[in-house]
């Protein structure tokens, strides 16, 4: 009977072992953009019926992840490097005002998340792991998006964060190969002490830097690797 129940469980909960795995690969860029992913080969792959695939291609999608084309099938989504203007420049914005609001109105409890996150932060770029430091970036700003107290921008900056890991896993490892800029770590130090010391004005200024570099090392890697110009946009100047 114990056997019965645990496979019926397996069963019922397949889907997540694959989206997991997939989600992995996808953010660490092991299944390149535009990849094609197959229902009957992933079936195989995983040894299971095509429906949990289904099902974990269904909610990757729903995280822009993977995309499904006019033919029904599905690929990795691409990056679209022809929009990174728009959407960083969506990022500094939705940066900027999360730790804006969290320097007004951070609580005690809320700097020991940020703290926390950080140190979080420090220890996957010791690990060199990628895909741990872009998870434990995206927990540190939501940290200090959380502390802003307004569920509606923090949403639409985890959406921001998320569309941007797969391009953060490009920042970080430019910067490890070419020791071109920093692993960020310092910037963080710098937005969690200007929370704390609640300088609205300072956070503000430390969040738009931060997007910068992000953007212009991206840029940097991109026109490394590729032949393709990248159009720029400047960013605002924080005031």
């Amino acid at each position: 009977m114990d056997d019965i129940v645990e496979t019926r469980r397996a069963k019922g909960s397949g889907w997540k072992s694959v989206y997991d795995t997939l989600r992995t690969d996808i953010l660490s860029l092991r299944l390149p953009p535009g990849t094609l992913l197959d229902e009957t080969t992933l079936s195989e792959r995983f040894d299971m019926s095509r429906s949990p695939v289904r099902e974990a291609l269904i909610r990757l999608s729903g995280e822009d992840l993977v995309v499904t084309l006019p033919n029904r099938s599905t690929i990795v989504a691409p990056i679209e490097i022809a929009t990174f203007p728009k959407y960083v420049e969506a990022l500094d914005i939705a940066q900027r005002m999360n730790t804006r609001l969290a320097a007004e109105l951070r609580t005690d409890l809320d700097l020991k998340s940020i703290a926390r996150c950080q140190r979080e932060f420090e220890a996957a770029v010791k690990s060199g792991d990628h895909l741990a430091m872009s998870e434990t970036n995206k927990q540190f700003h939501m940290a200090i998006a959380h502390a802003g107290r307004n569920p509606y921008l923090a949403s639409f900056y985890e959406r921001l964060l998320d569309q941007g890991r797969r391009m953060l896993h490009m920042h970080f490892e430019f910067l490890e190969r070419t020791h071109e800029g920093y692993l960020l770590t310092d910037e963080h130090n710098l937005m969690l002490e200007a929370v704390r010391e609640k300088d609205v004005e300072k956070a503000d200024l430390l969040a738009h830097d931060h997007t910068r570099q992000f953007r212009d090392n991206f840029i940097n890697f991109m026109k490394e690797n590729y032949t393709t110009d990248v159009p720029l946009r400047q960013l605002r100047t924080a005031t």
